[in-house]
């Protein structure tokens, strides 16, 4: 009895630790944003700033486009997240039903492909989006974020549509539905919060990319957030702490406030009450 005490009393204070370490840098960076110049040049820093201001914010916004970079981000990542998905389901439900050695092999090159870095394939992709004239474009950069996307959005549908019974399916094949039709009128439907949470990876993905984005948009009018975040790092490398600090937390509100609105759909069951038992 003692032993199994101790055993949960260790996992909590696992988890609690676990949840310091993830919430850190995000109160931190709250913490820095509403600080003034003086308290973050104080040797003696606190959680709570001794004097809220919004100054930082008012700066951010005064410095650099903040607005316009968010609309680049946001329209590049809805186009990513919804191609995306539309072209992953169809793709993760052939995978899942047809159990041949092909598909098998395009499973396994979908998680291999996920270790290949970025630098590695930032090079032909700058070649193939410059012979088609979408360098220094918002298609281009969605066409690169879809691409690269894919891989984990199929290795998440094709889960899901395991877990659907094929009984569903062979039901609707008895009353005379094709192949799409099945596809569109049964399995989609059961699959929503698999579609959900795979758009929302891809989302989330697209919004704090920030690589791609550097390399292939060169005008400030088309850069997104997390281009024109490095901004506020000055050329000899200093930071203005406070604005860059505001900014940041500004970036992270849509992926948190998505995430909260949509996150029962994500927990809950896929297949509740789909099959008796």
């Amino acid at each position: 009895m003692r032993t199994s005490t101790a055993g949960r009393v260790g996992q909590y204070a696992a988890l609690v630790g676990y949840l310091v370490f993830l919430a850190f840098p995000f109160l931190w960076l709250v913490s820095t944003a509403f600080k003034s110049p003086r308290e973050l040049g104080s040797p003696h820093p606190t959680w709570i700033p001794r004097h809220p201001t919004l100054d930082n914010f008012r700066q951010a916004f005064d410095e650099q486009p903040l607005l316009r970079a968010a609309g680049n981000s946001l329209l590049a990542a809805l186009a990513a997240a919804v191609i995306a998905v539309l072209i992953a389901t169809p793709l993760a439900y052939v995978m899942a039903r047809q159990r041949t050695r092909l598909a098998k092999a395009a499973t396994g090159w979908v998680v291999v492909s996920q270790a290949f870095p970025l630098v590695l394939v930032i090079i032909p992709l700058f070649l193939v989006l410059k012979e088609l004239r979408l360098i220094n474009s918002l298609a281009g950069l969605v066409m690169v974020y879809v691409v690269w996307a894919l891989p984990f959005a199929l290795w998440m549908l094709v889960g899901y549509v395991r877990a659907v019974p094929g009984e569903l399916e062979e039901a609707a094949a008895v009353d005379g539905a094709g192949r799409l039709r099945t596809l569109v009128s049964v399995t989609a439907p059961l699959l929503a919060p698999g579609i959900v949470a795979t758009a929302l990876f891809a989302f989330i993905t697209a919004w704090n990319e920030f690589f791609f984005a550097l390399v292939l948009l060169k005008t400030p009018e088309k850069q997104t957030l997390p281009v024109v975040l490095t901004h506020f790092i000055g050329a000899e490398g200093v930071a203005d702490l406070g604005p860059l600090a505001a900014a940041a937390f500004l970036a992270t509100l849509p992926s948190l406030i998505i995430f909260a609105i949509i996150q029962r759909r994500i927990t809950g069951g896929m297949l509740a009450g789909a099959v008796k038992s």
